[in-house]
Parts: structure tokens; sequence; C-alpha cells
């Protein structure tokens, strides 16, 4: 189960990676728009969120002196924080065009996902 984590833990982390490069394609472009691979990108990272979550709660039920019960608050956080970047993304797909404001906010989002996930 321990492989099946890894596994699962680095397809979460090239997805929020990826779904942060796509935002900044848009980078040199006087006008932003959304990738439609970065809404596909956050929403493999939601679901191999959640199966994480899974995963560490096996793992903490069946070995707790090995494997440290999975912190909820920060998970609480994470989703919390991917789900406003999905409804802005699903709100603001369709759009030709969006504001550098929109578009520097997911920036912001995201690393802001990738900071609560390494310093909490």
């Amino acid at each position: 189960m321990s492989t099946v984590k890894t596994i699962f833990l680095i397809i979460h982390i090239l997805s929020i990676l990826g779904g942060l490069a796509l935002l900044l394609t848009a980078l040199p472009k006087s006008k932003k728009s959304i990738h439609v691979g970065f809404l596909h990108s956050m929403l493999t990272a939601l679901v191999t969120g959640i199966a994480l979550v899974g995963i560490n709660s096996y793992l903490h039920a069946t070995d707790a002196v090995k494997y440290a019960e999975p912190e909820h608050g920060k998970v609480g956080v994470k989703f919390l924080v991917l789900l406003v970047i999905l409804v802005l993304t699903i709100i603001n797909k369709k759009k030709t065009q969006v504001s550098n404001g929109l578009w520097a906010g997911l920036i912001a989002l995201t690393l802001a996902n990738v900071f609560v996930a390494t310093s909490l």
C-alpha cells in the first residue's frame, strides 16, 4: 500500500506543477487565458488528494506507530483552496480572455496550496 501511496503522491505533485506551468505559459501574452488542461490538472489533483487522504488513513489504522495520522486541518485548507480554484476555472473556462487579476489570482491560489502542503 505504501507503493500505491507513492504513486498517487507523484501524480498529485505532477498535476499541481502541470497546472502551474499551464498558467505560466500565458505570462508573455498580453491577453491572458486559462488553458483547457488547467481544469483537468486541478481535477486530477483533487482526485489524487482525496485518494491520498484515504490511503494515509488506512495506513495509520493498520500501523499507528509507523504511519502518522493525516493532518485533517491541512487537508481541509488545501481542499477549500482547490475548490475555489476549480470554481473560478469552471466559471471562466470558455472565455477567450480573462483579466490579469483572475489569472494572477489563480497562480497565487495554486502557490498558496503548495505552501500549505509543504510548510504546515
